[in-house]
């Protein structure tokens, strides 16, 4: 063949080159099957996306459905809890107008009362506690602690919870070593809330411990108790919140199921750990807490007092202090002026701002206790007032908020606006009256 004829077989007349067979080619698929083909992948792509929707659709209303039983089972208890303690108080102060009941009778109507009443209060505190650990805003105030007085104040506390139920109380406490660096009240609601917990577990005529051991690098505070004890299946969950082994309904023993939580949380914040341990249903249980210590010389970073609540009299005089009170609410505002008076104090009660910014003048009083929540003008824009008045005429008054508002910030809120002190409701008589008492005696150093 001549290399012409060879050229041809290749090129086109026009230089272009012939297609080249090829055995291997891929055979052509039908643009109709093509469709059809990418419809079916397209159809199962779908039906995945639909299956995983429903599936993640069905998760989250059942998640939302148990979370709503929750709520409504919440609610159910706190209810309860609230009617409870309302229901003994009211009996009684009932049985005490009658006129008819005996002294005895008399003095267990007012224990009763007491237990209910701060029952109805650590109830509001444990909510509050919890609402502050869900946002992340629950914080110690960090001082170096002598742990074995924070120990022997809760064992105090609740000693007659103990007492009642005729449990044995023993307490083993190391009151050596170094302090620790962390927040008195906190450990002290810990302990006690590990009590409380032991306490309401153990049946009638049954032992409560409490022991405070050391090591150089911890601390380790144990409760245990004879009591029901824990099956091994629920020990993971006894500190997960409102959680307690019965139902709403059949529940033995009050309280919401938040001790334990607080209990965690607490020492999780001291850089610690609790754990439960149980043999077993009806053979007790046993809550161990450890903390670590500081190396030496970290002690010394802190500063604040080493104990969970200052000493006090017995029984603090007010005599010819004059006193400007201002609560809004009648029943609270009579309460106060009695616990006052008691004390020796001369008060002047008012049931507005107004009223006492008029009173500042003709009463002329050395301390002034106000509420905060008050209609039209608060307790923060009183002292607000009431220091711009003083920038003008005279020295500062010495002024407490005493108020339901009890929350770190709510304190904060109150220093700045311009009271010396705040004072949480319910308040102890006595509590009330050494506080006016110190803020009087600072003035008149100061003066």
């Amino acid at each position: 063949m001549s290399d012409a004829k060879r050229m041809d077989d290749i090129f086109h007349g026009d230089g272009s080159a012939h297609a080249k067979p090829d055995k291997q080619r891929t055979p052509t698929i039908n643009p109709q099957e093509r469709a059809l083909e990418e419809e079916r992948v397209a159809r199962k792509l779908a039906e995945a996306e639909r299956d995983d929707l429903a599936a993640r659709e069905l998760a989250a209303r059942l998640e939302a459905e148990a979370a709503n039983r929750m709520k409504d089972e919440f609610l159910a208890v706190v209810s309860h809890e609230l009617r409870t303690p309302l229901n003994a108080m009211l009996g009684w102060i009932q049985l005490l107008r009658s006129g008819t009941v005996s002294e005895a009778r008399r003095e267990r109507a007012l224990e009763t009362i007491e237990r209910a009443a701060k029952a109805q209060a650590q109830l509001v505190d444990d909510l509050l506690d919890v609402s502050r650990i869900v946002s992340g805003k629950l914080r110690i105030d960090a001082r170096p602690v002598e742990l074995a007085p924070v120990v022997e104040a809760a064992v105090d506390t609740a000693r007659r919870a103990a007492n009642a139920k005729k449990l044995r109380l023993e307490v083993d406490i190391d009151a050596g070593g170094a302090p620790l660096i962390g927040d008195p009240h906190r450990l002290q609601q810990m302990v006690w809330n590990l009590l409380s917990n032991a306490i309401k577990f153990t049946p009638s005529g049954g032992t409560v411990r409490v022991r405070l051991e050391r090591s150089p690098a911890k601390a380790v505070v144990s409760v245990s108790d004879t009591g029901e004890g824990l099956d091994a299946s629920v020990v993971p969950r006894v500190f997960d919140r409102f959680w307690q082994a019965e139902g709403v309904m059949n529940r033995k023993h009050g309280g919401l199921g938040l001790g334990l939580t607080l209990v965690r949380h607490i020492a999780e914040l001291h850089g610690g750990t609790v754990r439960a341990e149980s043999p077993g249903p009806g053979d007790g249980a046993t809550f161990t807490v450890e903390l670590p210590l500081p190396g030496r010389g970290e002690e010394r970073e802190a500063s604040g007092p080493t104990t969970p609540r200052p000493a006090r009299s017995r029984s603090t005089r007010l005599d010819g202090l004059r006193v400007l009170l201002v609560e809004d609410e009648a029943d609270a505002r009579d309460l106060l002026v009695m616990m006052l008076e008691e004390h020796g104090a001369k008060v002047t009660a008012v049931s507005s701002a107004a009223e006492a910014l008029a009173a500042m003048e003709s009463a002329a009083p050395d301390v002034l206790v106000s509420d905060i929540a008050m209609p039209v003008i608060d307790g923060y824009a009183l002292i607000r007032r009431i220091r711009s008045l003083e920038s003008e005429h005279g020295a500062p008054i010495p002024a407490v908020a005493l108020t339901a508002y009890a929350r770190g910030e709510d304190r904060q809120s109150a220093l700045e606006a311009g009271y010396q002190v705040h004072v949480p409701k319910p308040v102890d008589p006595e509590d009330l009256a050494a506080v006016l008492a110190k803020l009087t005696r600072d003035r008149a150093s100061r003066s």
